[in-house]
């Protein structure tokens, strides 16, 4: 369900605005919509080993179109339906460590870190990204509940 939600985001990204940005500390509109594409696959593969490296730089790529980053989210999504069915009820509730420096950084259930990883850290940045179509006027996609611009999904039309 989420995954066509985020498409919509994605596919109103302007072409001509990839490397726009809203603060010179901000990613540009096409770095985090590219990231936004990349997470849940990203994250995915990344609790398949346990213990996991924690990274130690965040690359965020200057995706050259659209295509690209629409491309990306349908290959991350591929991922997710590949990886996520092999993880038992066993495996989503071990304890999943994350290390860095050979020391462990965080460990919890394999199952929390995706939700709240995979998820929510997801849905945070659909929101990010939707301030980013509202300061570029383009209209917001509805998501859980309406936008200023579109009713909510959920509602059935008359």
């Amino acid at each position: 369900m989420q995954a066509p939600v985020t498409r919509r985001f994605l596919e109103r990204l302007p072409e001509d605005k990839l490397t726009w940005k809203p603060h010179e500390k901000s990613l540009t509109a096409g770095q985090l919509a590219y990231h936004l594409a990349s997470v849940p696959g990203g994250i995915v593969r990344f609790v398949e080993n346990n213990p996991a490296q924690a990274p130690t730089s965040f690359n965020f790529p200057q995706p050259g179109s659209r295509q690209e980053i629409l491309e990306k989210l349908d290959e991350s999504i591929a991922n997710v339906r590949d990886v996520l069915p092999k993880f038992e009820d066993e495996a989503m509730t071990e304890t999943w460590v994350m290390e860095a420096g050979g020391r462990e950084i965080m460990a919890q259930a394999r199952g929390e870190f995706l939700r709240d990883v995979m998820l929510s850290h997801w849905y945070q940045h659909r929101g990010q990204f939707s301030v980013y179509l509202r300061l570029l006027n383009v209209p917001v996609p509805a998501s859980w509940g309406p936008s200023a611009d579109e009713p909510s999904p959920f509602v059935k039309k008359a």
